[in-house]
C-alpha cells in the first residue's frame, strides 16, 4: 500500500512539475556523477544568487521524486500523508491554475497579480540514480541548458543495484543526453570517465575544469591554511589559483578541507563565465560561501582536537580523497580516522573496503571502524602491515561514540566519514565541543531522521 502510494505521489508531483517548466520556462542546470552533487549545487547557486533569481534543490533533492518537488519548491513530506496532500494542492496550483491561465491568454502581468511568488528564472538541480533507470526516467521530459558532471571514480556509490560500473556510467549519460542543443556541458577533466562523455553531445559547448588535467578552468598551488586556536595550531581551510583564459585568479574556502571542495567552487566559475557573469563579482560572492554540513567540515572537537566532519556519505573515491587530505595535514597531535560502512556496494564490498584500510593505514595513527562492512577495513590496514593495537572496531555510531573521544588529546585531528546507513553524524557530536550547535552543524538533524 505503501509503495502504491509513493507511485501514485511521484506520477502526480512529475506531471505538476512539468506544467511548471512548460508555463513558466526557467533555465535549468542539471548535476550529477558519483560523489559531489551536493556540494556542486551549492555553489552553482553561489555564483547564480547574486545575479538572477535562482532555486536549488533543497538537501539531496535529487530522485524521481526529490526532483518535482525542487521544481515545486515543495518539502519533503516524509511518511506524513497530510504534507504530500497538501504538496498536491500547492503543486496544482502553482502548475495547472498558471498553466490554465497561460493558455487562456492572460497576461503575465496580469496573471502574476495571482501568484504568491514569482518563479526564479534558474533552477539547479540535484540529478541521482539508486537503481537503473532512475535519470534516463528524468531525462525524458526534463531539458536542461546547462550539465555538471562532477566525478565518477572507479567505484560509484550505488553500484549494488547495477550489473557493472559502467552500468552506472551509463545511466549518468543520459542526463547528458537530454542537455538542449547548444547547451552548456561542463566535465571533471579529471575523471577519465566523465571526459569521454564530451562526445556524446557535439552539439553543446563542452568546458572542462580540473586540478591536475589541462583544462579550460584549472586549479593550481592547492595548500591547506592554518590558524591558532587556543595554543595549538589547526587547519582551517585551503587556498588555491583558478587559471582560465590566461588569468590566475587567487581562492579561499574556509571551514572545510580537501580537494573535494576545489571541483565544486571550479564547476560555478567556469559556468559563470561562460554565461558571462562577472568574475570578480563571483569570486566576491563566495567569500560567503560555506560547504554543507557533513563534507569535510571543519569543527572545534573536545579536548582541543580537530573534528572533520565528513559524515554525510561514503564512497570509495570520496572515502580515497578524505584519507589523502588527512594524511597531507601537518599537526602536533595524533591522526585519527573513524571510518563507518560504505553500503550500496553489492559485490565489490569486501574489496573496496579492504582498499580502504589499506589507505587508511597510510593516513592514520588510530584506526577506528564502525559497523560490520567496515571489519573489512580493519583487515585491510592489518594486511597492511599496521599495529593491530592501534585499530578499534565497533558495530554502531552510538556504541563508538564516548571509546572514541578517550583516545583523544590535544591536538589531534579526527576525520570522521561513512555512509548515510551508518549515522556517522553520531560520533561527531559526540565528540564536538559544542553538540548544542549540532543542529545547524551536523546532517540529518530533522525529526525525522532523530526517530530512526
Amino acid at each position: 500500500m505503501k509503495s502504491l502510494f509513493k507511485k501514485i505521489i511521484i506520477i502526480i508531483l512529475t506531471w505538476e512539475a512539468r506544467l511548471v517548466l512548460l508555463r513558466y520556462k526557467p533555465k535549468i542546470v542539471a548535476v550529477t556523477g558519483s560523489v559531489g552533487k551536493t556540494s556542486t549545487k551549492d555553489a552553482l547557486y553561489t555564483a547564480l544568487a547574486k545575479n538572477f533569481r535562482a532555486w536549488k534543490s533543497e538537501k539531496s533533492f535529487n530522485s524521481e521524486i526529490g526532483v518535482p518537488l525542487a521544481i515545486l519548491g515543495l518539502p519533503n513530506g516524509w511518511n506524513n500523508p497530510i504534507v504530500w496532500i497538501k504538496n498536491i494542492l500547492k503543486g496544482a496550483y502553482l502548475g495547472i491554475f498558471n498553466f490554465l491561465l497561460d493558455r487562456l491568454g492572460v497576461p503575465s502581468e496580469v496573471a502574476g497579480q495571482f501568484s504568491i511568488f514569482k518563479y526564479p528564472e534558474w533552477l539547479v538541480l540535484e540529478i541521482g540514480a539508486d537503481r537503473p533507470g532512475d535519470i534516463e526516467q528524468l531525462a525524458k521530459w526534463l531539458s536542461p541548458d546547462a550539465v555538471v558532471i562532477t566525478r565518477f571514480g572507479k567505484m560509484p556509490v550505488h553500484v549494488e543495484f547495477f550489473e557493472s560500473v559502467e552500468e552506472v556510467h551509463k545511466e549518468k549519460s543520459f542526463l547528458v543526453s537530454a542537455l538542449k542543443d547548444g547547451g552548456l556541458l561542463l566535465l571533471n577533466n579529471d575523471d577519465a570517465d566523465v571526459r569521454k562523455l564530451r562526445d556524446l553531445k557535439r552539439q553543446s559547448r563542452a568546458v572542462s575544469f580540473s586540478i591536475d588535467y589541462e583544462s579550460d578552468f584549472q586549479a593550481s598551488n592547492l595548500e591547506f591554511v592554518y590558524a591558532e586556536k587556543n595554543g595549538v595550531t589547526a587547519p582551517s581551510g585551503i587556498t588555491f589559483k583558478v587559471n582560465y583564459n590566461g588569468n590566475s585568479v587567487p581562492m579561499t574556502i574556509s571551514g572545510a578541507l580537501g580537494r573535494q571542495q576545489v571541483y565544486p567552487v571550479l564547476s560555478a566559475l567556469a559556468f559563470g563565465e561562460s554565461i558571462g557573469l562577472n568574475m570578480v563579482a563571483m569570486l566576491q560572492s563566495f567569500k560567503e560561501y560555506q560547504t554543507a554540513p557533513g563534507r569535510m567540515r571543519i569543527l572545534d572537537g573536545v579536548k582541543n582536537t580537530i573534528v572533520i566532519d565528513d559524515s554525510y556519505n561514503a564512497s570509495p573515491v570520496a572515502v580515497a580523497e578524505a584519507l589523502r587530505t588527512l594524511r597531507e595535514l601537518k599537526t602536533d597531535g595524533k591522526k585519527v580516522a573513524v571510518l563507518g560502512d560504505m553500503t550500496e556496494l553489492g559485490k565489490y564490498s569486501v574489496k573496496e573496503h579492504e582498499k580502504v584500510g589499506r589507505e587508511a593505514s597510510q593516513s592514520a595513527d588510530i584506526l577506528v571502524t564502525v559497523g560490520v562492512r567496515a571489519r573489512d577495513i580493519a583487515k585491510g590496514a592489518l594486511e597492511n602491515d599496521y599495529d593491530e593495537k592501534n585499530i578499534f572496531q565497533f558495530d554502531t555510531s552510538l556504541e563508538a561514540g564516548k571509546p572514541i573521544e578517550n583516545l583523544l588529546s590535544e591536538g589531534d585531528i579526527v576525520l570522521v566519514k561513512g555512509s548515510q546507513a551508518i549515522r556517522m553524524e553520531k560520533v561527531v557530536e559526540e565528540i564536538m565541543s559544542h553538540p548544542e550547535e549540532k543542529e545547524k552543524c551536523l546532517v540529518r538533524q530533522e525529526p525525522e531522521w532523530q526517530k530512526r
